[in-house]
């Protein structure tokens, strides 16, 4: 496993998202911000067995959870952020039935129309669907696209899926520490690495519901989150615990709602597709 997150790199990221928090930045008058969560990014799996492979200090025996696969689509004004995209159309068992262009035609937008298409992480259950959205640029952290370009690519990257941006395509930014995406800190790619190198989660500030974090692959299901869990897959455990430690104490310092992408219990947190928080 790599090294853990320095001190002053976690200082870094702490005055950043001060500073993008901030109420001045935050002004009135500012673009609407909604947020859908796509109906259909992947075939909800069958109740899983996590006891070994999700935890491990195997620390829940015989508990079985129901995964499910999640993608968002966040309005910024006129501007429309993709995040993540769900299973490949040609995974066996857990292919979505209907595409992200086709359930964008419903709100009556076109791939064209997405301006940033974020990744949480580079595993393939998170970008199956990238390569639908080639005018995007793509944000993703510096860690997984060191990832995806190395000449042994990491495990669990499908690097076809990225050829619009490793060939120069299509732009993109390889992210380091947190991200403020449209410059007003409504939407924020958190430093979360520990699942991968690179891994982001994203806190999205809406004026009704108030601040969102989409977890990506910070924690797969509430055990764990609450616990502290690692499963035995991830990059680097020591970075594992300190993300969810901060996503822990910033969701509590700005009252936000934490939305497990993964846990099937959190669908049910936002409006049922095509309706959007706003």
């Amino acid at each position: 496993m790599k090294k853990s997150l320095s001190l002053s790199a976690l200082g870094a990221c702490a005055a950043a998202m001060m500073a993008a928090t901030s109420p001045a930045v935050l002004a009135q008058g500012a673009p609407e911000v909604t947020l859908t969560r796509m109906a259909d990014c992947g075939t909800t799996q069958a109740p899983t067995e996590v006891n070994v492979r999700f935890s491990d200090t195997w620390a829940f025996p015989g508990l079985k959870t129901t995964f499910t696969y999640s993608c968002y689509l966040i309005k910024h004004g006129d501007d429309y952020m993709m995040w993540d995209t769900g299973q490949p159309l040609a995974a066996p068992n857990v292919a979505p039935k209907t595409s992200l262009p086709a359930q964008l035609a419903q709100l009556n937008l076109k791939p064209e129309n997405i301006k940033f298409v974020g990744i949480s992480h580079y595993h393939g259950d998170h970008t199956g669907q990238v390569a639908s959205f080639p005018g995007a640029t793509l944000l993703i952290g510096k860690g997984d696209w060191d990832g995806i370009i190395a000449p042994k690519p990491a495990a669990g990257v499908n690097v076809a899926l990225f050829t619009n941006w490793t060939t120069g395509g299509g732009k993109v930014e390889p992210v380091v520490g947190d991200k403020d995406v449209f410059g007003d800190g409504s939407v924020i790619m958190l430093n979360t690495p520990g699942h991968t190198p690179g891994h982001h989660s994203l806190l999205v500030k809406l004026a009704g519901m108030g601040p969102v974090v989409l977890s990506g692959d910070l924690a797969h299901f509430h055990e764990n989150y609450e616990s502290d869990g690692v499963p035995g897959f991830n990059d680097n455990r020591a970075n594992t615990i300190a993300s969810i430690d901060r996503v822990k104490k910033l969701t509590k310092t700005i009252k936000a709602k934490v939305i497990l992408q993964h846990d099937s219990r959190d669908v049910n947190k936002l409006p049922e597709f095509p309706n959007a928080a706003k």
